[in-house]
């Protein structure tokens, strides 16, 4: 099968789209025919070296961690689906013709592939931080990077909830977050003294999509410490605030259907740039530059 691949750590450049073994479904596993999938922040960080340790490749790497497809293998003990079956979901690998998933969902009908492909891990994330933060209808929370794909997403389920959002992000993508329902608010120096200038009662929750904005700054904005959550600044948890990677934190099949039927009634959308496999260079340069309004999607 045609996969994307690397086999030296580097930029986009480094990316070639050749063969690779066709993966199969484990128990507990499915295989899809991919369809779609999205290039996120850990793929950079993979290609780059960042997570490598310093250890040498030994072999290509086959990139992605989402994607959308059609069922063509169940792996033993999977009852909820069936060969044939329209999937998003999770996995490894998943920049490729055929792909292994390990956390799903069934694609309602009406979602575009891409859109489904864009949404699973970043809905996941979403989902997950949202609920270790308890936010609830009359609350207000503080999304430091809300125009990317995790925070797009928080954004709209927060306020499908009745949660009041204000989000931070470039000038470029005010608009965008007005267009969500979020109070756009420009990141970098002095976001502080900006979010405090919005004209609410007080902050409940916030919620750091990005791991930029010092942790001390974001905790002088919530009731206490435990009521931040970060997705990307790991020393966090030196300070009080909640680190949160996925794990014993992530509810699996039961928050990527939420994502699906949040997708299929429109309390969330989301906006994808795609791009062929063999432009897959292309797209991993708009996502290395950051400032992203929601996903890069690749069709094989």
């Amino acid at each position: 099968m045609k996969a994307l691949q690397f086999s030296e750590y580097g930029g986009p450049e480094v990316l070639t789209v050749a063969d690779a073994p066709e993966p199969h479904a484990g128990p507990g596993q499915i295989r899809i025919a991919v369809k779609a999938s999205s290039v996120n922040g850990m793929d950079r960080k993979i290609r780059s070296g960042m997570v490598s340790g310093g250890k040498p490749l030994t072999e290509p790497i086959v990139l992605g961690f989402d994607a959308a497809g059609v069922v063509d293998e169940v792996g033993e003990g999977v009852t909820d689906v069936s060969v044939g079956d329209d999937v998003l979901g999770q996995g490894s690998h998943t920049a490729a013709e055929y792909a292994v998933l390990t956390t799903w969902a069934r694609k309602p009908a009406s979602v575009d592939w891409s859109v489904a492909a864009g949404a699973a891990l970043v809905g996941e994330t979403a989902e997950r931080g949202l609920r270790l933060l308890g936010v609830k209808a009359g609350d207000t929370l503080f999304i430091d990077g809300g125009a990317g794909g995790v925070g797009s997403v928080a954004t709209q389920l927060a306020v499908a909830r009745g949660v009041t959002v204000i989000a931070s992000a470039s000038q470029d993508n005010h608009d965008y977050l007005r267009e969500i329902g979020a109070t756009p608010v420009l990141y970098g120096e002095g976001l502080v003294n900006r979010v405090r200038a919005v004209p609410v009662d007080h902050i409940d929750a916030v919620l750091d999509t990005v791991g930029k904005t010092p942790i001390e700054d974001l905790i002088s904005l919530a009731p206490e410490p435990a009521r931040v959550v970060t997705i990307a600044n790991f020393g966090a948890g030196e300070s009080g605030a909640r680190v949160t990677g996925g794990g014993a934190d992530s509810r699996g099949n039961e928050a990527l259907a939420e994502i699906a039927e949040a997708l299929r009634v429109s309390d969330v959308v989301v906006k994808v740039q795609t791009f062929p496999l063999d432009r897959a260079a292309e797209a991993h340069q708009i996502v290395d530059g950051g400032h992203l309004r929601g996903k890069v999607v690749l069709l094989p």
